[in-house]
């Protein structure tokens, strides 16, 4: 029961301990964790800047609508999107082969199927598809904070242009979708005391 005694310990911080900060090991199991999260066909569409300047993460504030966890937090992971093209794909699989040493004869009719479904896909429906890639990764990295009892805050509520321009992220080809502030919390936050609110189990839940 100890994973779902950690799920209840988590919850989304409102408020954060400004004092108090990561450590290196803790930050670096969040790096580890999210790249290895599971993403569809496993071409990684996501990226993530660990945002620890502090003016940096002052200046986050406004474009996150006053929400001060950017600032009081010990890190903001910003997690990105990266435009998936062939030429993307193709990379990926001179990967695998340079990791599993797969030969080509193996890997073809899968390679032949993805370049040829993503060079058939218009950019919207990319773009989409890896912004889910990226929730996958936001969940993987809370349940993950959980069981580290690292508190986190997930976020969608900020304007991407203005991150995105903060970051110089446009340079690097990447849009930034999710923010999730990760730190301790702060003692007096009053919605660390509060009961979960979840629907019953029976409700959400059907055994077939």
């Amino acid at each position: 029961m100890k994973s779902i005694d950690n799920l209840q310990w988590r919850y989304a911080t409102k408020k954060f301990d400004c004092q108090k900060t990561l450590i290196t090991d803790q930050i670096d199991t969040l790096v580890q964790a999210f790249n290895l999260t599971a993403t569809s066909y496993g071409l990684q569409p996501c990226r993530m800047i660990v945002v620890q300047n502090q003016e940096i993460k002052n200046a986050m504030v406004e474009k996150a609508f006053g929400q001060k966890q950017v600032a009081d937090c010990s890190a903001v992971l910003v997690l990105c999107t990266k435009h998936v093209d062939v030429e993307y794909v193709n990379e990926y699989f001179e990967l695998v082969k340079k990791i599993r040493s797969t030969p080509d004869e193996v890997l073809k009719p899968f390679k032949n199927q993805l370049t040829q479904s993503f060079s058939e896909k218009q950019k919207v429906e990319v773009e989409q598809w890896s912004k889910n890639q990226a929730y996958i990764a936001l969940g993987n990295l809370m349940t993950v904070c959980a069981q580290e009892r690292i508190d986190s805050c997930p976020m969608e509520g900020f304007l991407p242009e203005q991150i995105d321009e903060l970051l110089d992220l446009q340079k690097q080809g990447l849009k930034s979708v999710l923010l999730l502030p990760v730190g301790h919390r702060a003692k007096d936050d009053v919605f660390s005391k509060m009961e979960k609110v979840r629907r019953p189990q029976q409700e959400m839940v059907q055994y077939v």
